[in-house]
């Protein structure tokens, strides 16, 4: 099967394997010359990278390299960043790698043009409008995992090194203009990767799913991202070269960035201050912390479980329960942990992650309003595995 397309919604995405080469064309459309490629530690040497240097020198469009992102981007990375495309004389971004890298990239096209501090731009009430729109610098987008879906999105989840809370940095101009989406940069994803950042695409499509208000688009574009996750992601996990595999869960995880416009939850909400605290792998966070706060959602989402199991082609006694048994049978064939112990997490920060994560921007699109106790709970289940009491209880 050819899987290709060049789309619009909700930015331009140049989608299929082999893409990679249009790369110099989309930063020259853009009025780049000199363009800074901006990734992670971990891709610094990366032959993907390498390779997208290549191209770009081929084209008489040499690109800058910078790589000081850390796994959870903070704002002394995003301000590096910054420090090297004016030290540089760059004008324009390629965003490249996963969340950690785009991240960061869009945050650095941000502040490249504002005489501002970064967390005057958190995402709270109108601090977007402080920006200066003409400095922003324009973006192009690579994604190489399939997992946050940050090339289709308009901001930054940045850690703040002093508070150590991750805040989100927002403006319509941070969503790139292109994305250059070609599933053969996800090939030499790591299997363990593959299984955390696919997961954390399947929650994204699940959390703005459940979250309540309406909004049909979104419901849509979540549920056959789900159905996309759940046919391809144990495929892709168990053979990373299957280009299809790869093909659609590069594009199931844009269609989780896609849909929750509409909102996270509480899995995030926990997901970002454990991150930010701990600094650990976002991904594999909302793998672990998933099935938790399914259950204490269970009163609010289950009528919606009905539909999503049908759709997915689960059976069981009732929806939630069929969509409930399934994440915990996928999480174990994909071996992802079934406690935050086992990530070396204990439980002693309880109160301070309650209070972080119910004033996390995404606590207000749980479906069940929960409190900072509530979230300490939680947590302290997720930490010893006590999913089986959680259930009960509910």
């Amino acid at each position: 099967m050819t899987l290709s397309g060049n789309w619009n919604y909700p930015t331009q995405m140049v989608f299929g394997a082999g893409v990679l080469a249009k790369l110099p064309e989309k930063c020259a459309a853009l009025g780049m010359t000199k363009p800074l490629l901006i990734t992670d530690e971990g891709l610094k040497d990366s032959a993907i990278v390498a390779k997208s240097l290549e191209i770009m020198a081929a084209a008489n469009m040499p690109a800058g390299l910078f790589a000081g992102v850390k796994g959870n981007p903070t704002g002394e990375n995003v301000m590096a960043g910054v420090a090297a495309y004016k030290d540089g004389g760059y004008d324009g971004v390629i965003a490249f790698g996963g969340g950690s890298g785009i991240d960061a990239a869009k945050a650095v096209a941000l502040m490249v043009g504002q005489d501002r501090p970064l967390w005057d731009f958190e995402d709270i009430g109108d601090n977007w409008l402080r920006v200066n729109v003409a400095g922003v610098a324009p973006i192009v987008a690579v994604p190489t995992t399939a997992g946050t879906g940050s090339e289709v999105g308009r901001a930054s989840v940045i850690s703040n090194a002093d508070t150590h809370e991750k805040k989100i940095i927002f403006h319509p101009k941070m969503l790139p203009a292109v994305v250059i989406a070609d599933p053969e940069l996800t090939i030499g994803l790591p299997a363990h990767l593959t299984a955390a950042t696919g997961i954390d695409a399947f929650v994204h499509c699940f959390e703005a799913y459940c979250a309540p208000g309406y909004h049909p688009m979104a419901d849509g574009v979540a549920l056959e991202g789900m159905r996309l996750i759940k046919e391809n992601l144990v495929t892709a996990y168990k053979n990373g070269a299957d280009i299809e595999a790869r093909s659609h869960m590069l594009v199931a995880s844009s269609m989780g960035a896609t849909a929750f416009q509409k909102g996270l939850g509480g899995v995030h909400a926990l997901a970002h201050s454990l991150g930010g605290l701990y600094d650990k792998h976002h991904g594999l966070l909302n793998a672990i912390l998933l099935p938790y706060v399914m259950v204490k959602n269970r009163s609010a989402i289950a009528a919606r479980m009905e539909l999503l199991a049908r759709f997915m082609g689960l059976e069981g006694a009732n929806g939630f329960d069929a969509v409930y048994n399934w994440i915990i049978e996928l999480r174990a064939e994909l071996g992802v942990p079934h406690t935050l112990a086992e990530i070396g997490m204990d439980d002693k920060d309880a109160a301070k992650i309650g209070v972080l994560s119910v004033n996390d921007p995404s606590a207000g699109g749980n479906p069940i309003a929960l409190s900072a106790d509530e979230y300490a709970d939680l947590f302290v289940q997720a930490v010893h595995g006590q999913l089986d009491q959680a259930r009960q209880a509910a």
